[in-house]
């Protein structure tokens, strides 16, 4: 059975925060990766940890011949997290318009902000800083040189990625910061100015500090520059490059690529498994492939928060 690991749907289960809750669970499809990366709270917003650099050197000895010791290095790092703040704001009018009434209307909206807080998260934590430079640092920023495959696509904007997670603790966390996920207040009717002029409406906020730890160079790997190219989108071949880029003892846990890549994999498995000649293979049974669900069994995650017009690297 696979490991489970605590992700931000659990702890804000946890901590009670039932409005919270409710918009990730309603919106969790439009981001998928804040659903399976593992998650910890801690009390400030940063925080100090020992990263490990290098394993002791070990070995076999003969009788009566020593063994010197070693040890592991380590450095101690400091993640800082970063401030996410999702303003809500419903004019009393439109709110009092609403035939479901003023709550419906409310609801709506806040809706939208927990789906739009998900977007916003889940391209932080692959884009990071590119993506928002006031937020956290994500997978780009931090994917080392040996754990990076070129898919070699030359077409301007149709580029995309697939990224290779160790998503557990060792390896890399989401980390809401004082303790606590995100703080949904309570709905208030208050006067606002908007364009030097008054009007009354509801007033809310979706706040709180977060950020990414990347503990290890080993905690992810990517395949860059896969287009719109005949022949450079992703195919089993590639993922096999990258799964044997990561040293021995560490395999990936997920595999997080968009929709439109993973289209590109289940063609290149129509071709390579399931061709015939542009015949079906047996009665009403179709040619093409099933979508893929893993690699070598790795689950694959696809998820709208990769985009499908990165510039070329």
């Amino acid at each position: 059975m696979a490991y489970a690991y605590l992700t931000m749907l659990d702890l804000a289960k946890m901590n009670g925060s039932d409005m919270v809750v409710g918009l990730i669970e309603e919106n969790l499809n439009a981001a998928p990766e804040i659903g399976v990366l593992p998650a910890r709270q801690v009390k400030g917003t940063s925080f100090k940890t020992l990263v490990r650099t290098a394993y002791p050197t070990t070995g076999f000895r003969k009788v009566n011949v020593g063994q010197e010791p070693t040890k592991s290095t380590y450095i101690n790092k400091l993640f800082e997290l970063y401030y996410y703040d999702g303003q809500m704001e419903v004019d009393n009018a439109a709110a009092t318009a609403d035939e479901q009434g003023v709550d419906h209307a409310l609801a709506l909206e806040a809706d939208g902000h927990g789906q739009a807080f998900l977007l916003t998260a889940g391209k932080q934590v692959w884009y990071g800083q590119n993506a928002d430079a006031n937020g956290f640092p994500g997978a780009h920023d931090i994917v080392d040189s040996s754990l990076l495959v070129d898919a070699t696509g030359t077409t301007a904007t149709t580029g995309s990625s697939v990224y290779a997670v160790v998503a557990a603790p060792k390896f890399m966390e989401i980390i809401p910061g004082n303790n606590t996920v995100l703080t949904a207040g309570q709905w208030r009717l208050q006067s606002i100015t908007r364009s030097s002029k008054e009007m009354t409406a509801w007033k809310n906020s979706l706040e709180g500090w977060i950020g990414a730890a990347w503990y290890s160079k080993y905690a992810c790997g990517r395949i860059k520059n896969l287009t719109a190219d005949a022949g450079k989108g992703l195919t089993d071949s590639l993922l096999a490059d990258l799964i044997a880029a990561f040293p021995v003892g560490v395999k990936p846990t997920h595999l997080f690529m968009n929709r439109r890549t993973r289209k590109q994999l289940q063609k290149s498995r129509t071709v390579t498994l399931f061709g015939q000649g542009g015949t079906k293979v047996g009665g009403n049974q179709a040619t093409i492939a099933p979508v893929p669900t893993e690699y070598d069994g790795i689950p694959i995650v696809a998820t709208d928060s990769i985009s499908s017009v990165e510039a070329i690297e």
